[in-house]
């Protein structure tokens, strides 16, 4: 399976400290953002990874990550010129796919959770990943029956369900025509909730409950918060070791996101 980490936008919710950087390149408090999804990917063994950048910060993602050799994996640059949704990541990476499944995850999502065995495990269709939360309201919303995926809405004014869509997805290599054939909608973009209803109506998603703690750190709050969370698990809990080096920032080993 290959992977993909979308980590352009303008993060304008971050404004004024996204107007010299990447969103996806500010701390979380010792690693940079983009660890902590690399990390999820890299974790479950996926090591051909495609990351989407913007142009303005595109040489700040290749200077720290470089060819993805230090990680024990190869990356992939691409460029998102404009902003167009999560589902263009499947237009922008078609070649990149090329006929395999993939995992997308979202440069701004932290996860602590180990997906191996789930991403092991996949064969076909689309695999979401819920989380209940308390503002559903915000996100794209989950609704079951059992275990069974009914619908999904985005961003509800009456919330079906308190179960939110996060920022990490498993595909099928039917996606990229899926995506081709997606229409941009009210907002102007390529849905990921549009995209998962595809697979939805041709009785082919699932989804799986998040376990542990999940961040969509895009916003001032949610950014302190997963700092907070980090600090916390690595100076006052059991860690999660990771494995990747990065020799551009440390002499030493990396010792991982410390979730």
């Amino acid at each position: 399976m290959k992977g993909i980490i979308l980590a352009g936008g303008e993060g304008t919710r971050l404004h004024p400290l996204t107007k010299i950087t990447s969103k996806q390149l500010l701390p979380v408090y010792d690693r940079p953002m983009i660890y902590y999804p690399l990390n999820t990917l890299l974790k479950a063994g996926i090591s051909d990874i495609l990351i989407i950048v913007a142009p303005k910060h595109s040489s700040d993602f290749l200077d720290l990550l470089g060819s993805g050799k230090e990680f024990g994996a190869h990356f992939t640059y691409e460029i998102q010129d404009k902003p167009e949704g999560i589902a263009q990541a499947f237009q922008i990476g078609a070649d990149f796919i090329d006929g395999e499944n993939c995992a997308l995850i979202l440069g701004d999502n932290i996860f602590t959770d180990d997906f191996t065995d789930v991403i092991k495990s996949f064969k076909t269709g689309a695999k979401i990943f819920a989380k209940k939360v308390p503002d559903p309201e915000r996100f794209g919303v989950v609704d079951f029956k059992g275990d069974k995926v009914i619908s999904i809405e985005e961003k509800p004014k009456n919330p079906k369900s308190f179960y939110a869509q996060t920022g990490f997805y498993l595909y099928d290599n039917s996606v990229i025509e899926k995506a081709k054939n997606l229409k941009p909608s009210a907002r102007g973009e390529l849905e990921i909730t549009d995209l998962n209803i595809t697979y939805l109506k041709e009785g082919n998603l699932s989804a799986e409950v998040v376990k542990g703690d999940w961040f969509d750190a895009g916003t001032f709050e949610s950014l302190h918060e997963a700092s907070l969370a980090v600090r916390k698990k690595k100076l006052g809990e059991p860690s999660i070791k990771v494995t990747i080096k990065t020799p551009q920032i440390h002499q030493s080993e990396f010792k991982g996101c410390t979730l």
